[in-house]
Order: structure tokens, then sequence, then C-alpha cells
């Protein structure tokens, strides 16, 4: 395998970003998104998304990762995004034959390196399908609190697009500075 390389993202990315994007709804987002929207055109809907944030970003990041094959992962951060919870991690998605490799790990050192560095306050947090277990537990092992269980917001606002009410938990970090530390898990020393 080769090293792992981070790099902010801008618009000339959005294409690859949105294939990555929409090949992790497809196998991880089944029963809470309708199986129409994700056998549909998903990556034209993710298209969409990501030239839009890639070419006029909001105060925030997109951080790739990628290797000698090209991107492996990515993670977007909005920061401030509210004013008790901090910055939003908005996106973490790693390509499904990366997992467990260190690129999730990495890329969330990224996100707490660039709240500290572009946010007000170093909190932040993100939102986890009930059913994503196993991203819950990821979570978990970096830091990250259960802070409360809502409604999942359905894609581009379509109610028609998620498959019966699924549910999210919202995953934060008072204080992302521990995060921002990590780097013995394959974490690049500069995000």
């Amino acid at each position: 395998m080769t090293s792992l390389r981070v790099r902010v993202g801008d618009a000339a990315d959005a294409e690859a970003v949105a294939r990555l994007h929409a090949d992790s709804w497809r196998r991880h987002y089944r029963g809470a998104y309708a199986d129409s929207f994700l056998d549909g055109d998903v990556i034209a809907d993710r298209l969409a998304v990501w030239t839009q944030r890639l070419a006029a970003p909001v105060p925030g990041r997109t951080v790739l990762a990628e290797d000698d094959a090209g991107l492996v992962g990515f993670v977007h951060i909005v920061f401030d995004a509210d004013g008790r919870w901090g910055s939003l991690v908005d996106n973490l998605h790693v390509a499904h034959d990366r997992r467990r490799s260190g690129t999730g790990s990495a890329l969330m050192a990224c996100a707490a390196r660039a709240v500290l560095e572009g946010a007000a306050t170093r909190a932040m947090y993100l939102r986890v399908l009930a059913q994503n277990s196993a991203a819950q537990r990821f979570y978990q092992a970096l830091g990250g609190i259960r802070a409360g269980l809502a409604p999942v917001a359905p894609p581009g606002g379509v109610p028609g697009r998620l498959a019966g009410a699924p549910q999210a938990y919202r995953i934060a970090w008072p204080d992302v500075s521990a995060l921002a530390a990590r780097s013995g898990d394959g974490a690049p020393a500069v995000c």
C-alpha cells in the first residue's frame, strides 16, 4: 500500500468526491434512504452538490485523502455550524477497500486540526445513522460522545428519498484538541 497524502479539495475534485460519496451511500445507507433513490442517478445528485460546494465553499474545509490509486477518502467540515455544538463534520467517507486502514482516523484528525485553525470554538459534531453501529463505535473510539437522537433530514430536502423515518445520533467532541493531536494511526502531520 502506498502512503496516504492529504490536501484541501477544490472545484476540480467534484466528480471524484461525488463518485466516492455515492458509492458510500449505496453501500451504507440502505434502509435509511429509499432504494429507488440509491439505485437511481445518485452520482448526478452528489455531483451537483459537490460542484456547488467546492466552487463556492462556505467557511470550512474539504480535505481529501489520496494515494497512488487516487481518492480514497474525504471529510467536509463546516466551521461554526451550530452555536452550541460547534463545527459540523458534514461528510466523512472512505473508499470501501480502504476501510480499517487508518484513513478515516487520519481524516478525522485533519478535521479536528482544521477546526482548531479556522473555527471560533474547539467543539465539533456530526450525525451518524442509528442503524450504523460500526460507525458509532468508530467515532466513540476517537473520543466522540453521543449527544442526542433526531430524525434524518432527507437528501436534497426531498422526503421521498427516505425509507421510513430513519434516526441519527449526534456525536460530539466538546474540545477537539486530543483528536487533533492523533498521529500514531497514520494521520499526516500536516493536513
